[in-house]
């Protein structure tokens, strides 16, 4: 059966969103619903990353509790920056050596990176190494390095390494 269906709610979801899509329960469009919900996930299987498994819950629930302040901490600043400039706005490309190999890992940064306003992911190294941000407005490149490694690379190196 893992053969056939190696994503079971991938299947699921794909079928219910065809049926949702076509508005239909004719013969045809069944048919369509289950051609897709198996040809899908197994002509992407490929491309999916490994099994996650998160080793530690509770850091996974603290971190997601990090990023929401922090993005809605940055949200008020960059509107009141635009809003009332004092300055303008001092942004740089920062450069930031990484500890986390893990792919997954390696994925939910990037996905933290860009939830929270003011950081852009520019390019990560081959390696896997090195990643480099632009930041919105940056003070201290030391202190923002810093930072960044302790509120994300490190919980992230709990959760999945």
């Amino acid at each position: 059966m893992k053969r056939l269906l190696p994503a079971p709610l991938l299947s699921a979801a794909l079928f219910s969103l065809w049926l949702l899509l076509n508005q239909d329960l004719a013969g045809n469009t069944l048919a369509m619903a289950a051609v897709l919900a198996v040809a899908i996930p197994l002509l992407t299987a490929p491309l999916r990353p490994l099994a996650v498994r998160i080793k530690r819950p509770r850091a996974a629930l603290a971190l997601l509790w990090m990023v929401l302040c922090d993005a809605i901490a940055s949200n008020l600043d960059i509107a009141r920056s635009v809003w009332r400039p004092r300055r303008p706005p001092r942004g740089a490309f920062v450069r930031i050596p990484l500890d986390l190999h893990n792919a997954n890992g390696l994925a939910v940064l990037a996905i933290v990176t860009t939830i929270v306003p003011g950081t852009v992911w520019s390019e990560l190294a081959i390696d896997r190494s090195a990643l480099l941000l632009h930041v919105f407005d940056l003070n201290d490149e030391t202190a923002f390095v810093a930072r960044y490694k302790l509120r994300y690379e490190r919980p992230l190196i709990e959760i999945f390494e």
